[in-house]
């Protein structure tokens, strides 16, 4: 169940990053970045919960009991954590969400994953690179 849950909160949080880097605008991204996601999570959390209710089909009572409890755990943390309660706390925090202070910085790297250095950098150089690199 851990598994899962992380990897439906990834698949949430690294879009609505990838968004507010973008655009900067926390609300609208949580907005963009969970209904970008919002499909391959519920597909992720439909399959694994009609995997877990199959095991109701056991002649054993505990199996049929632990793959139930799982069905409806997958779907609970799947559609009210991961794609309502998450989302919402984002919204209410706005950038905030995002903050780091400076002493944060020193103990965790920033790996760039949504290419923010890069933009910047490409902005800054004279000339038309950022439009030569967009057409290769």
């Amino acid at each position: 169940m851990f598994g899962l849950s992380s990897d439906y909160e990834g698949f949430v949080v690294s879009r609505i990053k990838e968004q507010f880097a973008k655009a900067g605008d926390a609300r609208r991204a949580v907005v963009l970045g969970t209904g970008q996601s919002a499909r391959v999570v519920s597909a992720a959390a439909l399959i694994m919960a009609s995997i877990f209710v199959s095991f109701i089909f056991s002649p054993e009572p505990t199996v049929k009991e632990i793959g139930f409890s799982f069905a409806v755990g997958v779907l609970v943390d799947a559609f009210v954590v991961r794609l309502t309660l998450v989302p919402a706390a984002m919204a209410i925090l706005g950038a905030k969400a995002w903050y780091h202070p400076r002493w944060f910085s020193r103990y965790v790297p920033d790996p760039d994953i949504e290419g923010e250095h890069l933009d910047d950098k490409l902005d800054d150089k004279p000339g038309d690179s950022k439009h030569h690199l967009t057409n290769v």
